[in-house]
């Protein structure tokens, strides 16, 4: 999707203080040395007490804050998540919208899994793409990987997950404060017949946690590469990944040589997976660095597109110069990927 030009995103991010290091699960028989080093992530932040739409409730003030906009102007609350958000039969946009001020708006649940975050973010470019006038949008995520029901180091394969809320306000005006971002371009392909690799094939339950009390990523994993084999998949996700980042930067009107390109930001999946599936992808592509920012928060469930773009508006070491250009890659199982390229006005 081709972003109009005053189509401008503040991003933000809210993450626990809390934190378990990767060196004590490893002590704890958590995690196993060879998965320690094919990770090659330090901590995790861990949410002891703040439930995982109220993360995403103090990452929406502080994009509100940042962007300099009113809360009551806000048109739509648009929250993604991935894992349980602390009741069973209830709506935690409505609860985002609320506590976030947005009192005006019309909240929406996105559900997409881990690639929520580029959901939302393409629901909010065409609902300002449809009516020009339409008042500013707020996206929030809010994730919290608590046990006994999740194991944030052994439920998956190659993943480990972090707790925290991250957020933006996207809207049509002039770039004005220094930290929104302009947003160029977005594309979004998906494959749903991998919905397989994450459902029991044996049946579908009538009640969460109905035949195991922890969710188990790697059995269903397990059992679609025993059957399909490890190299066609890794294969199939290459070719999407390299497809999805040569669209995007051909929506922004971006040659992927362009030395204004600063670098691709991944999906904090690990180094591992960085290096044999998203780094040849990419590569394909474009001479641009591949980037990694998981070492510190591990995966954010919906969270990581935003996290990425947090880090892009800031002035830390991956903050974008002006007329600098990024690509932050997402994606989630479905499967689904997003590319967005933004521009530092």
């Amino acid at each position: 999707m081709r972003a109009p030009g005053d189509i401008l995103l503040t991003p933000a991010e809210w993450l626990p203080a809390g934190t378990v290091k990767a060196v004590d699960a490893l002590a704890d028989g958590l995690i196993s040395e060879d998965e320690a080093t094919a990770m090659a992530y330090g901590q995790l932040p861990v949410s002891e007490a703040e439930p995982a739409p109220g993360m995403a409730v103090l990452a929406g003030r502080r994009a509100l804050e940042r962007a300099g906009t009113d809360p009551a102007t806000v048109a739509a609350v648009l929250h993604a998540w991935t894992h349980y958000q602390g009741h069973d039969f209830w709506s935690p946009a409505h609860y985002v919208a609320a506590r976030a001020g947005a009192v005006h708006s019309v909240p929406l649940g996105i559900q997409q899994m881990c690639n929520g975050g580029g959901a939302a973010l393409e629901t909010a470019l065409a609902r300002l793409i449809a009516e020009p006038g339409h008042g500013p949008v707020l996206i929030t995520t809010g994730d919290r990987f608590h046990g006994p029901g999740f194991d944030r180091w052994a439920g998956d394969y190659g993943v480990w997950y972090g707790d925290g809320g991250t957020a933006a306000v996207v809207e049509r005006r002039e770039p004005g404060t220094a930290e929104a971002l302009q947003l160029c371009g977005l594309v979004t392909w998906a494959a749903p017949d991998l919905e397989v690799v994450h459902r029991d094939t044996a049946g579908f339950q009538d009640v969460p946690h109905q035949d195991r009390p922890t969710i188990d990523i790697r059995r269903t994993k397990k059992a679609f590469l025993t059957g399909v084999g490890r190299d066609p998949f890794v294969a199939r996700l290459r070719e999407t990944t390299t497809h999805v980042v040569t669209a995007a930067l051909g929506e922004a009107d971006l040659d992927p040589g362009d030395p204004s390109l600063r670098a691709v930001l991944l999906p904090r999946l690990g180094q591992a997976t960085a290096r044999d599936i998203y780094g040849p992808a990419v590569a394909a592509v474009t001479s641009a660095p591949v980037v990694d920012l998981g070492a510190a928060t591990g995966h954010l469930g919906a969270g990581d597109l935003f996290s990425n773009l947090a880090a892009l508006s800031g002035d830390g070491p991956w903050g974008l110069r002006p007329g600098e250009h990024a690509v932050v890659l997402s994606a989630g199982a479905g499967f689904t990927w997003s590319g967005v390229v933004v521009r530092r006005p």
